[in-house]
């Protein structure tokens, strides 16, 4: 498919070739970037964090929202108002440390009749009464969450602020996914959200505050033919700085690719090198759901320094084939430093644990 796509636009004249949705050089422009991206095959608005009570710095809670948006193979100018162009899904989780409880919903609806929309513009995803939104100034954003699900029993409406500028992971927001070039997406970041609003469990809410992570990608192929999944984090580090780090892994558990970024508060972005990442498992769970095995606890080894992940909690597996169609880990975890100390907290994710990731 992808050399017809190439053939044809090289038939086409100049000024009438469509340029490729992932371009390295490609300078990023807000608030346009901060929407959707429609001739790309992939894309998600990802955000987690951790929630506690007023004025509490230890987390009772973590909370992911994430919408995607996928490009299908219809063609764009199918005459049927109900083609499915677009697809868009949504997954919303709640981490309950106290009950020891993992909580979660999934949504998939076409984009379009004011079921599910993913505006270009500017960040304004929905899905069937979930939504996303960001407002204000670019370098001042304001993302808002409503999402309420019957079926798991819980709800929230949260206000991200953001308190730092926006991080751009890899080159300037160019993000390499692989060892060949056309695996790369156009990723950014946005750590350190200040979390405030109300979150409702079994019809008693509650107020609630805590720190979020945000990241923004689009891509048209990510996956070489050898990775069956990634393992990722996105930490929040107590001192204002923010670290992420990630590897595409192969099936014997070989890192096929690698990379992340590292910036203290006030500080400049410092990209990874592929080869400077190592992801080292220790301590592993079994989901007696799935019967995969994954690890809870790391070291993850980065030019920044060396550092442990411990999830919060073993069981934060979600199924979500009703919609994406995997079944990953993705979770509430801590940032330890080497002597034990915490120092941070954020998401662990892990794909390709229960079967070969299929984008």
């Amino acid at each position: 498919m992808r050399r017809r796509a190439l053939l044809c636009s090289l038939a086409l004249p100049p000024w009438l070739a469509v340029a490729a949705p992932v371009q390295r050089g490609r300078v990023l422009a807000f608030p346009r970037d901060f929407g959707s991206h429609p001739d790309a095959r992939t894309e998600w608005w990802y955000a987690t964090g951790w929630l506690a009570a007023p004025g509490e710095r230890e987390p009772s809670f973590g909370f992911q929202v994430t919408f995607f948006r996928s490009r299908t193979d219809v063609a764009a100018d199918h005459p049927s108002r109900f083609a499915a162009r677009q697809l868009v899904f949504a997954h919303a989780a709640l981490t309950d440390l106290t009950a020891q409880r993992l909580r979660h919903d999934q949504r998939i609806a076409r984009a379009g009749f004011e079921i599910a929309r993913a505006d270009e513009a500017d960040t304004r995803v929905a899905l069937r009464g979930w939504s996303f939104e960001r407002s204000g100034p670019a370098d001042a954003s304001v993302y808002r969450t409503r999402i309420a699900s019957e079926a798991a029993g819980f709800s929230f409406e949260l206000e991200l602020a953001a308190t730092q500028p926006l991080l751009l992971q890899g080159e300037a927001g160019f993000s390499r996914k692989g060892p060949r070039p056309e695996q790369a997406s156009h990723y950014y970041s946005q750590p350190q959200l200040a979390v405030r609003g109300t979150l409702t469990r079994e019809g008693r809410a509650q107020a609630v505050q805590g720190r979020a992570w945000l990241d923004h990608e689009w891509s048209e192929a990510i996956l070489d033919a050898e990775a069956v999944g990634w393992d990722w984090i996105g930490m929040n580090l107590l001192d204002g700085s923010a670290l992420t780090a990630f590897r595409l892994r192969r099936a014997d558990g070989s890192a096929l690719w690698a990379g992340g970024s590292w910036r203290r508060a006030g500080g400049p972005v410092a990209a990874f090198a592929a080869d400077s990442v190592r992801f080292e498992p220790g301590t592993r769970w079994t989901s007696p759901a799935s019967q995969a095995s994954y690890p809870i606890d790391w070291r993850i080894v980065t030019p920044a320094g060396n550092f442990r992940v411990r999830a919060l909690l073993a069981d934060q597996e979600l199924d979500s084939r009703a919609s994406t169609g995997a079944v990953y880990w993705e979770g509430l975890s801590e940032l330890l430093a080497e002597d034990g100390r915490r120092i941070g907290l954020g998401y662990l994710e892990m794909t390709g644990y229960a079967a070969r990731l299929r984008l």
